[in-house]
């Protein structure tokens, strides 16, 4: 990355990231503004859902609704991503001159959000609330049913209340091992 280049955010209509990605790279051809323009990336990560009983991995956009761009800011490259189909503008200005000027994202902000793309582990999507009652749908609890005590996303697990002979026990299980009721 040449050190006049920073990476900005973009916003765009929420679901058209991907159209809106295609048709700012073919703008940045066909205007010429390869110097200036030098990456369009929509971020996505790699997730886990459970549909039908089966795990499926997909990959889910980290923020719907916006790109990144990584850009030299000059008033062509602005031009060139503005007026591109699709886009809203630039998140973050301030006033410069007399004129709204975008403000690029801080480096350790840039590395966050590729490290979080570029993650092997699969992110666990929770759909399962405290307090909600689920019945176990894998291991060697299988068809218990009891209620979400503590939901830990990070680890993707939860606890669960469930009766054993009559008594409340808790039960720490994989957040994929829960089905709603």
């Amino acid at each position: 990355m040449n050190d006049q280049e920073k990476w900005y955010v973009v916003h765009t209509y929420s679901g058209y990231e991907n159209k809106v990605r295609v048709n700012l790279e073919r703008r940045v051809t066909s205007m010429e503004a390869q110097d200036e323009i030098s990456s369009v990336v929509v971020p996505t990560e790699s997730e886990v859902e459970v549909r039908g009983g089966k795990k499926l991995s997909v990959r889910k956009k980290v923020f719907p609704g916006y790109l990144l761009v990584q850009m030299k800011m000059d008033d062509h490259a602005f031009s060139v991503v503005r007026n591109t189909p699709g886009v809203t503008g630039f998140v973050s200005a301030q006033e410069e001159g007399g004129r709204l000027v975008p403000i690029p994202l801080s480096e350790e902000k840039v590395e966050e959000i590729f490290r979080r793309m570029e993650s092997t582990e699969p992110r666990v999507k929770v759909k399962i609330v405290k307090g909600e009652s689920v019945r176990i749908v894998d291991g060697p609890f299988i068809d218990f049913i009891g209620v979400v005590d503590n939901i830990f996303p990070d680890k993707g697990r939860a606890q669960v209340l469930i009766s054993v002979f009559g008594r409340e026990t808790p039960l720490e299980v994989d957040l994929l091992q829960l089905e709603r009721l």
